[in-house]
Protein backbone atom coordinates (compact mmCIF):
# COMPACT_ATOMS: atom_id res chain seq x y z
CA UNK A 1 0.00 0.00 0.00
CA UNK A 2 1.45 3.35 -1.09
CA UNK A 3 0.28 6.63 0.38
CA UNK A 4 1.09 10.11 -0.90
CA UNK A 5 1.04 12.51 2.05
CA UNK A 6 1.13 16.31 2.28
CA UNK A 7 2.10 18.33 5.37
CA UNK A 8 1.75 22.15 5.46
CA UNK A 9 0.72 22.93 9.04
CA UNK A 10 3.24 25.73 9.61
CA UNK A 11 6.17 26.89 7.48
CA UNK A 12 7.57 23.64 6.01
CA UNK A 13 6.11 22.41 2.74
CA UNK A 14 6.45 18.63 2.71
CA UNK A 15 5.29 15.70 0.61
CA UNK A 16 6.15 12.04 0.97
CA UNK A 17 5.39 8.64 -0.51
CA UNK A 18 5.42 5.84 2.07
CA UNK A 19 4.80 2.16 1.45
CA UNK A 20 3.10 0.06 4.15
CA UNK A 21 3.56 2.69 6.83
CA UNK A 22 7.33 2.46 7.28
CA UNK A 23 9.10 2.18 3.93
CA UNK A 24 9.81 5.81 3.05
CA UNK A 25 10.18 6.08 -0.72
CA UNK A 26 10.50 9.86 -0.61
CA UNK A 27 10.33 12.65 1.96
CA UNK A 28 10.71 16.12 0.46
CA UNK A 29 10.75 19.17 2.73
CA UNK A 30 11.00 22.78 1.59
CA UNK A 31 12.00 25.07 4.46
CA UNK A 32 11.00 28.74 4.77
CA UNK A 33 13.52 29.63 7.48
CA UNK A 34 15.42 32.19 5.33
CA UNK A 35 12.15 34.07 4.75
CA UNK A 36 10.93 34.16 8.35
CA UNK A 37 14.29 34.59 10.09
CA UNK A 38 14.30 38.35 9.52
CA UNK A 39 11.06 38.57 11.52
CA UNK A 40 12.28 36.28 14.35
CA UNK A 41 9.29 34.00 13.83
CA UNK A 42 6.80 32.62 11.34
CA UNK A 43 4.61 35.20 9.61
CA UNK A 44 1.38 33.34 8.75
CA UNK A 45 0.54 35.27 5.58
CA UNK A 46 4.05 34.86 4.19
CA UNK A 47 4.00 31.17 5.08
CA UNK A 48 0.79 30.49 3.15
CA UNK A 49 2.11 32.39 0.11
CA UNK A 50 5.30 30.33 0.09
CA UNK A 51 3.31 27.11 0.38
CA UNK A 52 1.39 28.13 -2.75
CA UNK A 53 4.68 28.66 -4.59
CA UNK A 54 6.24 25.42 -3.39
CA UNK A 55 3.49 22.82 -3.08
CA UNK A 56 3.34 21.62 -6.71
CA UNK A 57 7.13 21.42 -6.94
CA UNK A 58 7.39 19.49 -3.67
CA UNK A 59 4.68 16.99 -4.64
CA UNK A 60 6.32 16.43 -8.04
CA UNK A 61 9.71 15.87 -6.39
CA UNK A 62 8.20 13.40 -3.91
CA UNK A 63 6.64 11.39 -6.73
CA UNK A 64 9.78 11.52 -8.84
CA UNK A 65 12.00 10.34 -5.97
CA UNK A 66 9.57 7.44 -5.46
CA UNK A 67 9.81 6.63 -9.20
CA UNK A 68 6.17 7.55 -9.77
CA UNK A 69 4.91 9.88 -12.50
CA UNK A 70 1.51 11.51 -12.89
CA UNK A 71 0.93 9.04 -15.73
CA UNK A 72 1.40 6.10 -13.34
CA UNK A 73 -0.13 7.82 -10.29
CA UNK A 74 -3.44 6.00 -10.64
CA UNK A 75 -1.80 2.57 -10.55
CA UNK A 76 0.89 3.32 -7.95
CA UNK A 77 -0.82 5.45 -5.29
CA UNK A 78 -3.59 3.89 -3.19
CA UNK A 79 -4.47 6.72 -0.81
CA UNK A 80 -3.80 10.42 -0.32
CA UNK A 81 -3.31 11.90 3.15
CA UNK A 82 -2.96 15.46 4.39
CA UNK A 83 -2.66 17.41 7.62
CA UNK A 84 -5.90 19.26 8.41
CA UNK A 85 -4.95 20.61 11.85
CA UNK A 86 -3.75 21.95 14.15
CA UNK A 87 -1.72 24.69 12.52
CA UNK A 88 -1.89 27.99 10.65
CA UNK A 89 -5.18 28.32 8.76
CA UNK A 90 -3.67 29.65 5.52
CA UNK A 91 -0.92 27.03 5.51
CA UNK A 92 -3.34 24.17 6.18
CA UNK A 93 -5.62 25.33 3.36
CA UNK A 94 -2.86 25.02 0.76
CA UNK A 95 -2.07 21.43 1.69
CA UNK A 96 -5.69 20.34 2.04
CA UNK A 97 -6.75 21.90 -1.27
CA UNK A 98 -3.84 20.25 -3.07
CA UNK A 99 -4.76 16.88 -1.57
CA UNK A 100 -8.43 17.39 -2.45
CA UNK A 101 -7.52 18.16 -6.04
CA UNK A 102 -5.37 15.04 -6.42
CA UNK A 103 -8.06 12.97 -4.71
CA UNK A 104 -10.71 14.26 -7.13
CA UNK A 105 -8.61 13.86 -10.28
CA UNK A 106 -7.35 10.36 -9.53
CA UNK A 107 -10.40 9.19 -7.54
CA UNK A 108 -8.32 8.17 -4.54
CA UNK A 109 -9.62 8.17 -0.96
CA UNK A 110 -8.49 11.22 1.01
CA UNK A 111 -7.46 10.74 4.64
CA UNK A 112 -7.22 13.83 6.91
CA UNK A 113 -4.60 13.50 9.66
CA UNK A 114 -4.01 15.26 12.97
CA UNK A 115 -0.54 16.84 12.91
CA UNK A 116 0.09 15.92 16.56
CA UNK A 117 -0.56 12.24 15.87
CA UNK A 118 2.17 12.43 13.26
CA UNK A 119 4.67 13.66 15.85
CA UNK A 120 3.50 11.09 18.39
CA UNK A 121 4.38 8.20 16.09
CA UNK A 122 7.31 9.79 14.22
CA UNK A 123 9.76 7.53 16.07
CA UNK A 124 7.84 4.47 14.85
CA UNK A 125 8.77 5.13 11.21
CA UNK A 126 12.30 3.85 11.78
CA UNK A 127 11.69 1.86 14.96
CA UNK A 128 9.16 -0.88 14.37
CA UNK A 129 9.94 -2.13 17.89
CA UNK A 130 8.03 0.86 19.25
CA UNK A 131 4.70 -0.61 20.26
CA UNK A 132 1.93 0.80 22.47
CA UNK A 133 1.55 1.35 25.31
CA UNK A 134 4.14 4.10 25.67
CA UNK A 135 4.51 7.70 26.79
CA UNK A 136 4.63 10.26 24.00
CA UNK A 137 6.61 13.46 24.58
CA UNK A 138 5.79 16.01 21.86
CA UNK A 139 8.06 19.04 22.07
CA UNK A 140 8.03 21.59 19.26
CA UNK A 141 7.60 25.26 18.47
CA UNK A 142 3.87 25.06 19.06
CA UNK A 143 3.41 22.10 21.38
CA UNK A 144 4.64 20.57 24.63
CA UNK A 145 2.52 17.58 25.56
CA UNK A 146 2.67 14.34 27.51
CA UNK A 147 0.27 11.69 26.21
CA UNK A 148 -0.17 8.03 27.10
CA UNK A 149 -0.49 6.02 23.90
CA UNK A 150 -2.62 2.97 24.51
CA UNK A 151 -2.82 2.13 20.80
CA UNK A 152 -3.13 3.89 17.46
CA UNK A 153 -6.13 6.14 17.96
CA UNK A 154 -6.40 5.52 21.72
CA UNK A 155 -4.87 8.29 23.81
CA UNK A 156 -4.88 9.68 27.33
CA UNK A 157 -3.72 13.29 27.60
CA UNK A 158 -1.67 13.89 30.74
CA UNK A 159 -0.51 17.47 30.44
CA UNK A 160 0.70 20.28 28.25
CA UNK A 161 2.13 23.75 28.41
CA UNK A 162 0.05 26.46 30.07
CA UNK A 163 1.82 29.25 28.19
CA UNK A 164 4.87 29.07 25.90
CA UNK A 165 5.61 25.83 24.08
CA UNK A 166 9.08 24.39 24.56
CA UNK A 167 10.36 25.45 21.14
CA UNK A 168 8.70 28.84 21.48
CA UNK A 169 10.72 29.45 24.65
CA UNK A 170 13.92 28.68 22.73
CA UNK A 171 12.94 31.14 19.99
CA UNK A 172 12.06 33.92 22.45
CA UNK A 173 15.23 33.41 24.49
CA UNK A 174 17.29 33.61 21.30
CA UNK A 175 15.55 36.83 20.31
CA UNK A 176 16.29 38.36 23.73
CA UNK A 177 19.98 37.52 23.26
CA UNK A 178 20.06 38.96 19.75
CA UNK A 179 20.47 35.55 18.10
CA UNK A 180 18.90 34.53 14.82
CA UNK A 181 15.73 32.49 14.26
CA UNK A 182 15.07 29.64 14.83
CA UNK A 183 16.38 29.75 18.38
CA UNK A 184 16.69 26.04 19.10
CA UNK A 185 19.65 25.17 16.86
CA UNK A 186 21.70 28.28 17.67
CA UNK A 187 21.17 27.95 21.44
CA UNK A 188 22.09 24.26 21.21
CA UNK A 189 25.29 25.20 19.35
CA UNK A 190 26.37 28.01 21.68
CA UNK A 191 25.53 25.93 24.77
CA UNK A 192 28.39 23.59 23.93
CA UNK A 193 30.77 26.49 24.52
CA UNK A 194 29.10 27.71 27.72
CA UNK A 195 28.85 26.75 31.38
CA UNK A 196 25.46 25.21 32.16
CA UNK A 197 25.96 25.92 35.88
CA UNK A 198 26.75 29.61 35.44
CA UNK A 199 23.16 30.75 36.06
CA UNK A 200 20.67 28.83 38.19
CA UNK A 201 17.44 29.35 36.25
CA UNK A 202 14.36 27.95 38.01
CA UNK A 203 13.11 24.52 36.93
CA UNK A 204 9.30 24.95 36.79
CA UNK A 205 8.28 21.39 37.70
CA UNK A 206 4.70 22.41 38.64
CA UNK A 207 4.29 19.64 41.19
CA UNK A 208 0.88 18.01 41.38
CA UNK A 209 0.26 18.31 37.64
CA UNK A 210 1.79 17.00 34.42
CA UNK A 211 1.55 20.46 32.84
CA UNK A 212 4.49 22.64 31.83
CA UNK A 213 5.21 26.37 31.95
CA UNK A 214 8.16 27.92 30.14
CA UNK A 215 7.22 31.60 30.25
CA UNK A 216 9.00 31.99 33.59
CA UNK A 217 12.32 30.72 32.23
CA UNK A 218 11.98 33.06 29.27
CA UNK A 219 11.33 35.99 31.60
CA UNK A 220 14.29 34.97 33.76
CA UNK A 221 16.53 35.11 30.67
CA UNK A 222 15.17 38.58 29.87
CA UNK A 223 15.78 39.86 33.40
CA UNK A 224 19.27 38.37 33.58
CA UNK A 225 20.21 39.76 30.17
CA UNK A 226 19.51 43.27 31.46
CA UNK A 227 22.06 42.81 34.25
CA UNK A 228 24.90 41.49 32.13
CA UNK A 229 26.75 42.38 28.95
CA UNK A 230 25.18 40.25 26.20
CA UNK A 231 27.63 41.68 23.69
CA UNK A 232 30.20 39.52 25.44
CA UNK A 233 30.09 36.13 23.71
CA UNK A 234 31.11 34.22 26.83
CA UNK A 235 28.16 35.64 28.73
CA UNK A 236 25.81 34.68 25.90
CA UNK A 237 27.22 31.15 25.78
CA UNK A 238 26.72 30.75 29.53
CA UNK A 239 23.14 32.04 29.36
CA UNK A 240 22.37 29.65 26.49
CA UNK A 241 23.90 26.68 28.32
CA UNK A 242 22.12 27.47 31.60
CA UNK A 243 18.78 28.09 29.88
CA UNK A 244 19.01 24.90 27.85
CA UNK A 245 19.95 22.90 30.95
CA UNK A 246 16.89 24.20 32.81
CA UNK A 247 14.52 23.39 29.94
CA UNK A 248 16.04 19.96 29.34
CA UNK A 249 15.87 18.97 33.01
CA UNK A 250 12.25 20.11 33.22
CA UNK A 251 11.17 18.08 30.19
CA UNK A 252 13.23 14.96 30.89
CA UNK A 253 12.63 14.65 34.64
CA UNK A 254 8.89 15.24 34.31
CA UNK A 255 8.61 12.72 31.44
CA UNK A 256 10.52 10.03 33.34
CA UNK A 257 8.34 10.63 36.41
CA UNK A 258 5.18 10.26 34.32
CA UNK A 259 6.41 7.02 32.71
CA UNK A 260 7.20 5.55 36.15
CA UNK A 261 3.90 6.75 37.63
CA UNK A 262 1.91 4.95 34.91
CA UNK A 263 4.27 1.96 34.68
CA UNK A 264 5.21 2.64 31.06
CA UNK A 265 8.39 0.99 29.83
CA UNK A 266 8.87 3.13 26.72
CA UNK A 267 9.04 6.85 25.92
CA UNK A 268 8.89 8.17 22.35
CA UNK A 269 9.85 11.73 21.45
CA UNK A 270 8.50 13.81 18.59
CA UNK A 271 8.62 17.40 17.41
CA UNK A 272 11.44 19.73 16.40
CA UNK A 273 12.86 20.15 19.91
CA UNK A 274 13.48 16.39 20.01
CA UNK A 275 16.51 17.24 17.84
CA UNK A 276 18.14 19.12 20.73
CA UNK A 277 21.40 17.36 21.57
CA UNK A 278 21.18 17.80 25.35
CA UNK A 279 17.56 16.63 25.55
CA UNK A 280 18.41 13.53 23.50
CA UNK A 281 21.47 12.82 25.66
CA UNK A 282 19.59 13.25 28.94
CA UNK A 283 16.68 11.08 27.82
CA UNK A 284 19.07 8.28 26.87
CA UNK A 285 20.91 8.53 30.20
CA UNK A 286 17.78 8.72 32.35
CA UNK A 287 16.09 6.01 30.32
CA UNK A 288 18.99 3.64 30.88
CA UNK A 289 19.15 4.54 34.57
CA UNK A 290 15.41 3.88 35.04
CA UNK A 291 15.19 0.91 32.65
CA UNK A 292 12.88 2.77 30.26
CA UNK A 293 13.27 2.35 26.51
CA UNK A 294 13.79 5.69 24.76
CA UNK A 295 12.80 6.09 21.11
CA UNK A 296 14.18 9.13 19.29
CA UNK A 297 13.24 10.06 15.72
CA UNK A 298 15.96 11.01 13.28
CA UNK A 299 16.02 14.82 12.90
CA UNK A 300 14.39 14.55 9.45
CA UNK A 301 11.37 12.84 11.04
CA UNK A 302 11.45 14.83 14.28
CA UNK A 303 10.61 18.11 12.57
CA UNK A 304 7.48 18.66 10.44
CA UNK A 305 7.41 16.14 7.60
CA UNK A 306 4.88 14.29 5.46
CA UNK A 307 6.23 10.79 6.15
CA UNK A 308 4.79 10.83 9.66
CA UNK A 309 1.42 11.84 8.17
CA UNK A 310 1.54 8.90 5.76
CA UNK A 311 2.45 6.59 8.65
CA UNK A 312 -0.70 7.53 10.58
CA UNK A 313 -2.84 7.31 7.44
CA UNK A 314 -1.63 3.75 6.87
CA UNK A 315 -2.76 2.70 10.34
CA UNK A 316 -6.10 4.44 9.86
CA UNK A 317 -6.63 2.40 6.69
CA UNK A 318 -5.73 -0.83 8.49
CA UNK A 319 -8.32 -0.05 11.17
CA UNK A 320 -10.87 1.35 8.67
CA UNK A 321 -10.93 4.64 10.54
CA UNK A 322 -10.78 7.10 7.64
CA UNK A 323 -14.11 8.73 6.85
CA UNK A 324 -13.51 10.97 3.84
CA UNK A 325 -14.11 9.40 0.41
CA UNK A 326 -12.55 11.26 -2.52
CA UNK A 327 -15.57 13.44 -3.34
CA UNK A 328 -15.95 14.95 0.12
CA UNK A 329 -14.32 18.18 1.23
CA UNK A 330 -11.96 18.21 4.21
CA UNK A 331 -12.45 21.14 6.57
CA UNK A 332 -9.30 22.52 8.15
CA UNK A 333 -9.15 22.76 11.94
CA UNK A 334 -6.42 25.20 13.12
CA UNK A 335 -7.14 24.44 16.80
CA UNK A 336 -7.68 20.70 16.38
CA UNK A 337 -7.30 18.71 19.58
CA UNK A 338 -6.00 15.17 19.95
CA UNK A 339 -8.99 12.81 19.86
CA UNK A 340 -9.53 9.07 19.94
CA UNK A 341 -10.61 7.44 16.71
Amino acid sequence: MKILAIETSCDDTSSSVVENGNKVLSNIISSQIPIHSKYNGVVPELASREHIKNINIVVEQALKQANISFETFDKEIDYIACTYGPGLAGSLLVGVMTAETLSYIYKKPLIPINHIEGHIFSSAIENQNLKPPFLSVVISGGHTELVIIKDYGKYKFLGGTRDDACGEAFDKAAKILGLHYPGGPIIDKLSKQGNSKAINFTRPMMKGTWDFSFSGIKTAVLNYSKKTDIKNQKNVNDICASFQQAVAETVVIKSIQAAKEYNLKSIALGGGVSCNSLIRKMFKEEGEKNKINIFLPSPIFGTDNASMIAHIAYHKVLRKKYTYPNKQIVSISPSLELKNW
